[in-house]
């Protein structure tokens, strides 16, 4: 595989090799929970459905999005 992808790249395995342990280490199953918590956090309040009832009746809400 890694020989395959080193020559659609036109480059060498080890370069393969750095690649994917650059994009692996900035993966999300790399954040760590303090960062997944800020993120969590900073996503409060920034989406807006125009209803106010979601917390009491998110199930409701959940079945009618599912029969669409």
């Amino acid at each position: 595989m890694l020989k395959e992808i080193s020559a659609k790249k036109n480059t060498s395995i080890a370069e393969v090799v750095r690649e994917c342990i650059a994009y692996y280490s900035t993966s999300k199953c790399m954040i760590s929970n303090k960062e997944k918590y800020r993120k969590a956090i900073n996503s409060i309040g920034r989406f807006k459905s125009g209803k106010k009832d979601i917390s009491i009746n998110h199930d409701k809400y959940l079945a009618e999005d599912f029969k669409k």
